[in-house]
């Protein structure tokens, strides 16, 4: 029974990597410095309300064997072909997020100073995290990505779970006397809340991924599981996720919120400020360990959206104009958002620093925001498909329970409300 639960084990965990990304590593540590636990609320309403549209993903994979984009298709080429222009609209903005956020804590572990192709070391960076990348996949795919997240989510589980239980510890730092919290209902504030549920834990169509793994799971193990075996691998992994959200705003919360250190705009220098958190609480003794474990996390997720994306969008390709999926589409698409990516980096980060440095200074946390403020305004159209994929029509016996369908029409009419609120809320908020 155990090995047939540890065959099953990998497409959850999978799934929390890319959660723990950036959204955890990054937005939630942002949240905890810029306003305390207030925002709290919005990280446990955004786990809670797009957690079935995820499972569904497992769910879908597991009772008909195939992906959730094989079910869009059923569902007719339209919605395919929907999902396929909301992933091209938003899939560099996201790549090029989580590639910026991998390169900062690379140059900051290894201290990179050398200029590659004649690019500042910054960008060097950039170009050594996803060449890096890419040549992993291409020479080992599934099979390496499954084996090194295993190892790397173990190690920032345990020390991310140690931080914060000595946090909790030493209790939060004294506030500054100057210090002034920030005011969340502002029309520049707020698109922060919605970034921040834009990929808390992670966006709604990377549901999508969930079910490719899972698909190629039982590819490379030859063990179809049972739906309880393959919801437990979610589950796993989602709740870990979930929790690892509040340990990162606790982390921020304690020891930036009100210390008067401003969160830091680079790539390079907020990996060295999220590092130091953990040494605050660990000991400087644990530096390069956390520096180690923190990229290696972030190589992860790199690792993992590159793999994502190229997979899900060289599937919906093939589908689209009926032709089979082989391995050459998936090496082109792969190089393809990598490359995309990059420019995109380039761009806000090396381009804008000639043009306007001021509007560069601001480009690392706009990338991010960008990226994420999109996921969340998409999320309701991919939520709605999911959960007409998953009704007793579609899988019979293995639809979700009554408890769960609620909890999707709750969860779609959140998305939709927050989406709606993207575009009128902050006109209506004072500057």
């Amino acid at each position: 029974m155990k090995s047939n639960y540890l065959k099953a084990l990998g497409p959850g965990i999978l799934f929390a990597s890319t959660c723990i990304g950036v959204s955890h590593l990054v937005q939630s540590t942002r949240a905890g410095a810029d306003y305390g636990f207030t925002l709290v609320w919005a990280i446990l309403l955004a786990n809670l309300f797009k957690y079935p549209f995820f499972e569904y993903g497992a769910r879908y994979a597991n009772a008909t064997g195939t992906t959730l984009l094989d079910g869009y298709k059923k569902l007719g080429k339209w919605v395919l072909g929907i999902y396929a222009g909301i992933t091209l609209g938003s899939m560099f903005f996201v790549i090029a997020a989580v590639g910026a956020v991998t390169a900062g804590f690379l140059q900051n572990l290894f201290n990179i100073q050398f200029n590659l192709f004649g690019f500042d070391p910054f960008f060097s960076t950039v170009l050594i995290a996803f060449g890096a990348s890419a040549i992993i996949l291409l020479l080992g795919k599934y099979k390496v990505l499954d084996g090194m997240i295993k190892v790397i989510g173990a190690v920032l589980l345990l020390s991310t779970l140690m931080a914060f239980c000595l946090t909790l510890g030493s209790g939060p730092v004294t506030q500054a006397d100057s210090f002034v919290p920030k005011d969340l209902w502002t029309s520049g504030n707020v698109l922060f809340l919605i970034a921040l549920m834009g990929w808390m834990p992670t966006a709604v169509d990377l549901s999508v991924w969930t079910s490719l793994w899972s698909v190629e799971r039982i590819k490379q193990t030859g063990y179809h599981p049972k739906m309880k075996e393959s919801l437990f691998d979610f589950n796993f992994g989602y709740i870990v996720s979930a929790i690892l959200s509040i340990c990162f705003v606790t982390l921020g919360a304690y020891l930036l919120f009100g210390s008067g250190k401003p969160v830091e705009p680079s790539s390079a220098k907020f990996a060295n400020q999220v590092v130091e958190l953990y040494t605050q609480s660990m000991g400087s003794w644990s530096y390069y360990l956390i520096a180690i474990a923190a990229f290696a996390i972030m190589f992860g997720t790199c690792i993992a959206v590159l793999d994502g994306y190229a997979r899900s969008i060289s599937k919906t390709s093939a589908l689209l104009i009926g032709k089979k999926e082989n391995k050459k589409s998936y090496s082109l698409w792969l190089l393809f958002s990598a490359v995309g990516g990059i420019l995109l980096i380039y761009y806000f980060l090396v381009y804008l620093k000639g043009v306007d440095p001021e509007a560069s200074k601001k480009g690392f946390k706009g990338l991010v925001d960008i990226a994420t403020s999109i996921s969340f305004i998409i999320a309701p159209v991919v939520a709605v498909a999911n959960f007409i994929l998953v009704s007793k029509k579609q899988i019979g016996e293995n639809a979700p329970p009554t408890w769960l369908r609620i909890l999707s029409y709750l969860g779609i009419l959140f998305l939709v409300g927050f989406s709606i609120f993207y575009f009128i809320g902050p006109s209506m908020l004072p500057e």
